[in-house]
């Protein structure tokens, strides 16, 4: 496959395991459920292993990944809250802020700058983001921006997209430093052990968590696995804003979700308002 196929499964598993999250999160804390997307989709990896050729790593790598490693999880936790107290076509569609702050990220880390377009994608992706809340535009014309900032989901969402502006570059240089499928084994594991460690602290009845909605949590970890795999062997093929802007299109699939999951409301003006912001990273990242 080439790596639009890549990105393109990454954003419909990604779309799905945030829907079935949120179900799980009804019933279970923030960073039980941050393990178990990781956890459960440790078992799938592992499979690959008699078929991983083990690079031989240098220093830059490990110093990447003791970079990367913390910043993942504060974006993670920061995640999985927003989609827990917000609804997912309210939040999910601000990670399309992430090729936004690629922009500069990419260009301080990696020397990589769009075309002059980018312009223009940014205006449609602000259109697009005050679109989403365009029904409070009675209140007056700052109506929808304010609606922004009384979303907590939505403000924490727009800090998880700067994150992951930097967590992608990051991403980039690790596979850069080993390859596709050995790094995102590896650092599947060593997410899933340094969560499963944090959890030790903040949740009770462990066990009985993990046995409680065996499914659910399979299949959360089923679309982890392959997430994890087609996003990391599509950045390895391509720039990091283009494989972003192609997984992105899992906005869409979020507000369908939250529309025949979740009952959630204003779905039209939500579906514009994403459509418009994906547009725009089409125009920052493609042209």
């Amino acid at each position: 496959m080439n790596w639009f196929a890549y990105a393109s499964l990454c954003a419909l598993s990604i779309g799905t395991a945030d829907a079935l999250t949120k179900k799980a999160l009804k019933s279970n804390d923030t960073y039980f459920m941050a393990w178990v997307r990781f956890g459960f989709a440790a078992p799938f990896m592992a499979t690959l292993f008699p078929f991983i050729e083990v690079p031989q790593l240098d220093s830059p790598f490990f110093l990447i990944t003791f970079l990367l490693l913390p910043l993942d999880i504060i974006a993670l936790l920061l995640y999985l809250k927003a989609i827990r107290i917000s609804p997912l076509s309210l939040t999910l569609p601000f990670l399309s802020l992430t090729p936004v702050f690629l922009i500069g990220t990419s260009y301080i880390i990696l020397g990589e700058l769009p075309d002059k377009t980018g312009v223009i994608g940014i205006m449609l992706v602000a259109t697009g983001a005050y679109l989403l809340n365009v029904h409070t535009v009675h209140l007056g014309i700052l109506g929808p921006i304010k609606a922004i900032g009384k979303e907590r989901g939505s403000v924490l969402m727009i800090v998880v997209a700067f994150l992951f502006s930097i967590t992608s570059i990051l991403g980039k240089i690790a596979v850069q430093h080993s390859n596709p499928t050995f790094f995102a084994v590896f650092y599947s594991f060593l997410l899933s052990f340094s969560l499963f460690f944090i959890i030790q602290f903040k949740t009770k009845r462990i066990v009985s968590k993990i046995v409680s909605q065996p499914l659910l949590f399979l299949f959360i970890g089923i679309c982890m696995a392959i997430m994890m795999l087609t996003h990391l062997k599509a950045i390895s093929l391509v720039e990091v804003s283009y494989m972003i802007s192609v997984k992105r299109m899992s906005l869409l699939l979020g507000v369908v979700y939250g529309t025949l999951f979740f009952k959630e409301r204003n779905i039209k003006e939500r579906f514009l308002g994403s459509a418009t912001m994906i547009l725009g990273i089409v125009l920052i990242s493609l042209f």
